[in-house]
């Protein structure tokens, strides 16, 4: 099978090869997450509302993405709760900025990564600076990507 070819068949080939999804509680919700990559550096990947981390590996430039980035680091990227493949939330119980940075804290630890640089875009970019001034010992990095 061509690999460059457009088409079901590579999209099918890159939902084949995604990490195992993984679950950390975080209050009385469980977070959904993937590790790609063994690189020198942690990153962890936030995304905006709207994703699913296990989409992501449906649609080829997106797992290129992420192979890009798992390439020269342990890419950690997750869906935060109410988002994705993370247990959903009320309406009425829309976590806080405060509340969302647990969600990254508790992925970290279960990665068992101590210092990690963090890409964020779209609305996880006030969450990522939030927890960068929350936590400064935890990050390495803050890129801010369309935020």
């Amino acid at each position: 099978m061509d690999m460059d070819a457009p088409g079901p068949g590579r999209q099918a080939v890159a939902a084949m090869d995604a990490p195992e999804t993984r679950y950390v509680t975080v209050e009385d919700a469980d977070v959904a997450y993937q590790v790609l990559g063994n690189g020198d550096i942690d990153l962890l990947y936030c995304y905006g509302l709207g994703g699913h981390l296990e989409m992501f590996w449906e649609v080829p430039e997106s797992a290129e993405y992420l192979r890009r980035l798992a390439s020269f680091s342990r890419l950690v990227f997750f869906d935060r709760r109410g988002i994705g493949a993370s247990d959903g939330i009320a309406r009425n119980a829309i976590p806080t900025w405060e509340e969302w940075t647990e969600d990254l804290l508790a992925v970290l630890d279960a990665v068992g990564s101590e210092r990690a640089a963090i890409l964020a875009s779209l609305d996880s970019g006030p969450i990522a600076i939030m927890f960068a001034a929350m936590h400064p010992e935890r990050v390495s990095s803050l890129i801010l990507l369309t935020t």
